[in-house]
């Protein structure tokens, strides 16, 4: 989502009002959870005063993630609302901690910004309400086992194996 400076210039006192669908399909291919996310939809405005242009914006998206249990694709919506400020001053020098961002050249590059914006909204871990999900869930792997309760209880541990049959000769002669 590009802007040129010019346009956002022309727009004078008046906010310059923008909505668009933003592919950031590239979110996918990073080492994070999000396993497919569409393009989201993005609506603001952005506003100059002096050298300073200040974008305030919405973005409505939904990501597909894991489910933290069964590994299962779970839709995630999300709403994002955002506040990015830029300064076009060529004697502008960003600071450590600054939240104002240079621009460079003649065009305004919002997608970086959404980006950031939508991976700060990805959850530590999300859940599927659906007991299908439960069902799809693998039940074994390479060296691990699902185990339910029940059968845990029936199942002798092989260390205590010895012992279990010590208790079963005592029942016995009970």
């Amino acid at each position: 989502m590009k802007f040129p400076l010019q346009k956002l210039k022309q727009a004078g006192d008046e906010p310059f009002v923008f909505e668009d669908d933003v592919d950031i399909s590239e979110l996918e291919e990073m080492k994070n959870d999000i396993r497919q996310i569409p393009p989201v939809q993005v609506k603001g405005q952005a506003t100059m005063q002096g050298e300073e242009i200040t974008f305030q914006f919405t973005i409505d998206g939904t990501m597909i993630l894991p489910c933290a249990r069964t590994l299962v694709d779970v839709e995630y919506p999300f709403h994002v609302d955002a506040i990015e400020v830029f300064s076009t001053s060529p004697f502008y020098e960003e600071e450590d901690e600054s939240e104002i961002h240079p621009v460079d050249g003649e065009v305004l590059d919002l997608t970086p910004y959404i980006k950031e914006n939508v991976l700060l909204e990805v959850p530590f871990r999300v859940f599927s309400e659906k007991q299908e999900a439960y069902d799809q869930a693998p039940q074994e792997g390479q060296g691990w086992q699902l185990v339910t309760e029940e059968a845990q209880e029936k199942k002798v541990d092989p260390r205590m194996a010895k012992l279990q049959s010590l208790l079963n000769d005592n029942q016995k002669e009970d």
